[in-house]
């Protein structure tokens, strides 16, 4: 597997390809200068962990038979304030149909978070990382 990371706009615009052709956009923060031109690299990650995350799930959910209409994430975070300005705490709000049994999915979102997201498994392990479900009107 490989990526392609490129400059497009200075000074800190950058196109991210894969290799079938898909594009990233990626940009630093305006403090230091970044035009907004794209997704921060800090918010990718955390992005991709509700991605890796609601891809297990829903693979999960697959094979019980239980097929959602409404599947969302909202992801919070909060950063140290050092440098590296790395993760303190994740909550990645899960907001999916009400008639899903909840017992079931909790089981479904701990077993993948603890054991199956490849993503959860590559950060580090002092990053408070949570979740909670809510339905449609919540």
């Amino acid at each position: 597997m490989s990526l392609e990371l490129k400059r497009v706009e200075k000074p800190f615009s950058f196109a991210l390809k894969d290799s079938k052709g898909n594009i990233c956009m990626l940009d630093a923060g305006e403090a230091i200068g970044g035009n907004g031109l794209g997704f921060r690299p800090m918010e990718l990650l955390a992005g991709s962990l509700a991605g890796c995350a609601s891809i297990d799930v829903i693979n999960i959910l697959k094979k019980q038979r239980i097929e959602p209409d409404l599947f969302e994430i909202e992801i919070n975070y909060v950063r140290k304030d050092e440098i590296p300005a790395v993760f303190d705490s994740i909550e990645l709000v899960i907001r999916i149909d009400d008639i899903i049994d909840r017992v079931k999915l909790n089981k479904n979102v701990e077993l993948v978070l603890e054991k199956h997201c490849s993503v959860m498994a590559s950060l580090d392990k002092q990053i408070n990382i949570k979740y909670k479900i809510v339905g449609r009107n919540d």
